[in-house]
């Protein structure tokens, strides 16, 4: 049940970390469950972000 919680109140302006929100289904958006991502690196990082919903992630 904890898991499902994480993955019902995503915060769009929020940039989340793999290792505390994993995806849900891989190499999908945990939000919108698309696939359209658009890639950067970013702080060290690669950075994920959907180009549906706009979600982000440090993977």
């Amino acid at each position: 049940m904890e898991k499902q919680d994480k993955y019902a109140n995503i915060d769009l302006t929020k940039i989340y970390e793999y290792s505390e929100l994993p995806d849900k289904k891989s190499g999908r958006c945990d939000n919108c469950d698309g696939v359209n991502f658009k890639n950067s690196v970013g702080k060290s990082k690669f950075l994920r972000e959907c180009l549906n919903c706009g979600m982000k992630k440090y993977i």
